[in-house]
C-alpha cells in the first residue's frame, strides 16, 4: 500500500512526502522526478517537443509503475489526477491524500521556486494568478474525487501536515 499525495502545483507534495515518509519509515518517490529521469529530459522541453498528451502518456505509466510498490509516499504530478486511470490505479494500490492550498498561496510558492520554470510549464494562455484560478477550477471537483481525504496547507508548518496526515492514516487503521 502506498500514500498518493495529490494537489496543485506548489501545495507541498515533494516537500510533505519526503519528511511523510521519514516519519512512516517509508520510502518516498516524486513521479515527476521519474518521468523526468526516464525520459531525459525537462517536463518544460517535453512539453514543448511532444505536447501535453504525450507528457499525460508518459506520466500514466509512471503512475502505473510506482502502483507496483509497496509503502512508497507518491508525490504525484498536479494533473495526474486527469486521467481517470492514474485515480484507478492510486485508489486501488493506496490512499489518495489531496493537498490544499489557496489561490494566493500557490502563486507566492510559484514566484519563489526556482524550479518553476523547466518544471511547470504554463497550462494556459493566461497571466499566473489567472491560471492558478483557471486550472483549480477545472482540476478541484477531481482532486476531490481521487482524494480519501484532504489537508489544508495554507500558513502550516510541514510537521503539522505531517502529523494531521499520520492521525488520519491511524484513524483509518493505516499506519
Amino acid at each position: 500500500m502506498n500514500i498518493y499525495l495529490t494537489g496543485y502545483r506548489c501545495t507541498g507534495k515533494t516537500t510533505i512526502g519526503t519528511l511523510l515518509a521519514e516519519n512512516l519509515e517509508w520510502k518516498v518517490v516524486d513521479a515527476d522526478e521519474m518521468l523526468v529521469k526516464d525520459a531525459k529530459a525537462t517536463i518544460s522541453d517535453i512539453v514543448a517537443d511532444q505536447g501535453w498528451d504525450a507528457f499525460r502518456e508518459m506520466e500514466k505509466l509512471i503512475i502505473n509503475r510506482i502502483g507496483q510498490l509497496d509503502q512508497h509516499v507518491v508525490a504525484t504530478g498536479g494533473g495526474a489526477v486527469l486521467n481517470n486511470e492514474n485515480v484507478k490505479c492510486m485508489k486501488k494500490t493506496g490512499i489518495v491524500v489531496w493537498l490544499k492550498a489557496r489561490p494566493e498561496t500557490i502563486r507566492k510558492r510559484l514566484e519563489a521556486d526556482d524550479n518553476t520554470q523547466e518544471q511547470r510549464p504554463s497550462l494556459t494562455s493566461s497571466d499566473l494568478y489567472n491560471e492558478i484560478e483557471e486550472v483549480l477550477n477545472i482540476r478541484n471537483p477531481l482532486y476531490e474525487k481521487a482524494m480519501d481525504f484532504s489537508v489544508e496547507t495554507d500558513d502550516k508548518d510541514i510537521s503539522d501536515i505531517c502529523n494531521t496526515i499520520i492521525k488520519e492514516l491511524k484513524c483509518r487503521e493505516i499506519q
